[in-house]
């Protein structure tokens, strides 16, 4: 399968692909009778009276890349999922070219997005969380500007961390340069989590070659997360990662059991 970029929109002439695992089993919500990805809710729109008609929670993402100019994305789902993409098809929906992958490995985030390589190893990638919720229809235009200007091998859209110990940190300097990311730590003084992310290829080529060297995952290892996979690109590969602001209020998880209410109580 082969994608191509039409040019259009904020993000111009760079061949830019959404990427969106979407491969979670929900466990935190319980029994749900449909994928946590199409949970319908209901937000106020960005800068706009009033609210909006209920939409699928991964909706407001894939509209938030679209507004980008981002034109086309690749969804990773799992066996079972089928229903996200009966919701989307073929991203009519939102003006948008989508494409499905099937999740074959159950070991979490950075496996699931790996399952994209042979499609995504030579464009630039922009991921987004489907089951996270955030203000700001400008977050990718940022983040896709600054990594034109930086070249930086990957860029992180950075948001207030209400919950340190139940989210990735980010160690970030002065001048926006990204030394470290701890995976929801016991206790620290940062400030800052992520919540998006736009990457070269370059980080793609890491990603996979990072987890094709790695034993196979057993059920006593502790989950990998997308977060330790850019430590280690900073810390083992040398990565420039560099992190800019987006919001300056935190993102919402629906995943989280807490945070779904909260949402369905805006």
């Amino acid at each position: 399968m082969t994608m191509q970029l039409d040019g259009s929109g904020p993000a111009n002439t760079r061949r830019i692909v959404g990427l969106i695992p979407a491969a979670g089993y929900a466990r935190r919500l319980g029994s749900l009778p449909h994928s946590k990805e199409i949970y319908p809710i209901r937000l106020k729109a960005d800068g706009v009276e009033g609210e909006t008609q209920p939409k699928a929670v991964g909706r407001y993402l894939l509209e938030k890349m679209r507004s980008a100019g981002i034109r086309e994305a690749l969804i990773v789902i799992r066996e079972g999922k089928w229903d996200i993409l009966e919701h989307f098809k073929d991203g009519t929906i939102v003006d948008m070219r989508l494409g499905y992958l099937l999740a074959t490995v159950p070991w979490g985030a950075p496996y699931t997005l790996d399952q994209a390589y042979p499609f995504v190893r030579d464009r630039i990638v922009a991921l987004g969380f489907p089951d996270i919720v955030f203000s700001g229809n400008d977050a990718f235009q940022r983040i896709i500007a600054h990594q034109t200007r930086s070249r930086a091998d990957v860029v992180l859209g950075l948001f207030p961390a209400d919950r340190p110990s139940t989210m990735d940190v980010v160690e970030v300097s002065g001048v926006g340069r990204v030394s470290g990311i701890l995976s929801k730590p016991a206790q620290t003084t940062l400030t800052q989590t992520w919540g998006i992310a736009v990457w070269n290829p370059s980080f793609t080529s890491f990603l996979h070659s990072y987890l094709s060297q790695r034993p196979t995952p057993d059920e006593n290892q502790s989950e990998l997360f997308i977060g330790n996979v850019i430590h280690a690109g900073i810390t083992e590969g040398g990565l420039n990662v560099e992190g800019i602001s987006v919001s300056n209020e935190p993102f919402l998880d629906i995943g989280i059991p807490e945070n779904l209410e909260r949402i369905l109580k805006l």
